[in-house]
């Protein structure tokens, strides 16, 4: 069954790359106007913070940004490739210029920040939370994985963002592959 469900995402994946709004070129405050995300924090950082967001265009404007997007906290290729494949390059990152290294998913800012502290991975990389899904269906980054009990999810990606510009975007066929979106194949891009 896992292999018949991998097959049909891998097709499903496929077909999407041919009309999603975000690519190589594209503005990402653009395409998701009026987006925020949610950066990772305790509960009581968020009650503190009344609940704040970061807009988009915040995070990319005048920035040298790369980011990486992935299908959950806490879940297998997430925690055991994707993730250390960008804390293990941070200073190599930091070298070429790169102002932040993101990590977003579609999942709640308190789950992201105990999955980042648990990684030991806080202090390298910036964790922000898409808890609606908002930020990864405008860039059409989205894939259902209701098969593995996930619901609606991001796609594995990442991207070299210079002042919202889209300059690399990788996309994996799969959500358990690992081939085109780890650290370092992009810092090999930049």
């Amino acid at each position: 069954m896992a292999s018949a469900m991998l097959k049909r995402t891998r097709m499903m994946a496929q077909s999407l790359r041919s009309y999603a709004s975000i690519s190589v070129g594209s503005d990402v405050t653009v395409a998701a106007p009026n987006v925020s995300l949610q950066k990772a924090r305790s509960w009581d950082e968020g009650v503190s913070s009344k609940f704040s967001t970061t807009p988009v265009k915040d995070i990319f404007k005048g920035k040298n940004v790369v980011i990486f997007g992935l299908p959950g906290a806490y879940t297998g290729v997430c925690s055991m490739q994707h993730v250390p494949s960008y804390k293990n390059n941070i200073d190599k990152f930091k070298a070429k210029g790169i102002d932040s290294v993101i990590c977003v998913a579609v999942n709640d800012p308190y789950t992201m920040n105990g999955w980042a502290e648990k990684l030991q991975a806080k202090d390298a990389i910036e964790f922000y939370g898409d808890f609606d899904g908002s930020f990864h269906k405008s860039l059409d980054l989205t894939i259902d994985l209701s098969a593995a009990l996930l619901g609606l999810r991001s796609h594995r990606w990442s991207a070299y963002v210079v002042d919202g510009n889209v300059k690399v975007l990788n996309v994996e066929e799969a959500p358990s592959d690992f081939k085109v979106s780890g650290g370092d194949v992009i810092l090999g891009q930049i």
